[in-house]
């Protein structure tokens, strides 16, 4: 089993910056990809960013390019989720999720991921 505890979440004004952390704990070996999902009010969960547990590959979904950054601690088993820029859009939970070995394009589905965590809120709001 792996457990992930997110953490970081808040309100910030449009054009502010949040760090989400997220802790994974357990059969942390049985991972191969750690992703940030999202979820809006009324709206289905998406993927915002993954990164490889091996080689450190990273993918973001094309709504946060160039503003949002993921990068994990080896060390801590903690992987973040940098956010800047960040638009009334952005707003929504934010989950930690774990899986396996993905094929290729599979990075940011949902549906591929097995372990997630509670999430933590984030709204983005003048």
């Amino acid at each position: 089993q792996v457990h992930l505890v997110e953490s970081g979440g808040g309100t910030v004004q449009p054009g502010a910056s949040l760090r989400l952390s997220c802790a994974v704990s357990g059969r942390t070996t049985t991972t191969s990809v750690w992703g940030w999902f999202r979820q809006a009010p009324g709206k289905e969960r998406e993927g915002v960013s993954s990164i490889t547990t091996s080689a450190d590959r990273t993918f973001y979904a094309d709504s946060v390019k160039g503003r949002f950054a993921i990068s994990r601690d080896n060390a801590k088993n903690t992987v973040f989720l940098h956010m800047n820029s960040l638009k009334p859009e952005d707003t929504g939970v934010y989950y930690c999720a774990a899986t396996g070995i993905l094929g290729v394009g599979r990075e940011l589905l949902k549906s591929e991921y097995v372990y997630w965590g509670l999430g933590t809120q984030v709204t983005v709001s003048s």
